[in-house]
């Protein structure tokens, strides 16, 4: 029989917000596979590291950071075909993933090239922006409200027509992007109303108010807007 494949959302970067499910099974784990950024230590292995087996063994998929998608698709493919070789031997495989895995999450790509020959089951994770919302104390969404939410990467165009017709937004990867944001932002004069919030969870982590932000961004970093009352009051 061939192993299952067990995608695992680990939670934002607090070794405490994974579930009881994720910690446990990645304490039984013989195999345990994650991704990488370009050869940096993996984020999802380090907020796991306490639960990971010394004899457990790692498979890490390096991805390259880049904005093409073939070097990051070709990445995916080889940690694929060499978590098969794992489950083909009966093992099963727990792969980590930050947040949720189907929530803008690595582990979906894994699923979609293993799914139909392989038993996958996958363990949901608490999401960046319920992180986010609980550590800026902003509530995002009541009764018959919408959440809109938005990658960074979205042309300026977009963003803004985006924004102008939602009730509240969350903008996720920030980055490199936030000056673009900010501009969005300013110019249809919500700066007032969102919250910049930056590695939620973590020693380093920063909230306030977008116009205290700083002038750059990390990868995870994220914008809550709602328009309405001040989220600050």
């Amino acid at each position: 029989m061939t192993g299952r494949l067990i995608g695992v959302g680990v939670g934002p970067g607090d070794p405490e917000l994974m579930t009881l499910k994720a910690h446990r099974l990645i304490c039984a784990a013989e195999v345990v596979a994650y991704p990488s950024l370009a050869g940096a230590q993996s984020f999802a292995r380090a907020i796991a590291a306490e639960a990971i087996a010394a004899d457990a063994r790692e498979i890490v998929m390096d991805v390259p950071m880049t904005t093409a998608r073939e070097p990051a698709q070709a990445a995916y493919d080889a940690g694929a075909a060499e978590i098969a070789t794992e489950l083909d031997a009966g093992r099963d495989v727990v792969c980590l993933c930050e947040g949720d895995p189907f929530f803008y999450g690595s582990f979906m790509y894994l699923y979609a090239r293993l799914s139909d020959c392989y038993e996958v089951e996958v363990v949901p994770g608490v999401t960046s922006i319920t992180t986010c919302a609980a550590r800026a104390g902003m509530p995002l969404a009541a009764r018959n409200e919408r959440l809109t939410v938005l990658p960074g990467p979205l042309p300026e165009d977009e963003l803004r027509a985006r924004i102008e017709g939602a009730e509240s937004v969350a903008i996720m990867k920030v980055g490199r992007h936030l000056s673009k944001i900010r501009a969005v932002i300013d110019a249809l004069d919500l700066t007032g109303q969102a919250v910049y919030v930056e590695r939620a969870s973590l020693e380093d982590e920063v909230v306030c108010p977008l116009a205290d932000a700083p002038i750059k961004a990390p990868y995870f970093s994220m914008i809550l807007l709602t328009k309405g009352a001040d989220p600050w009051l």
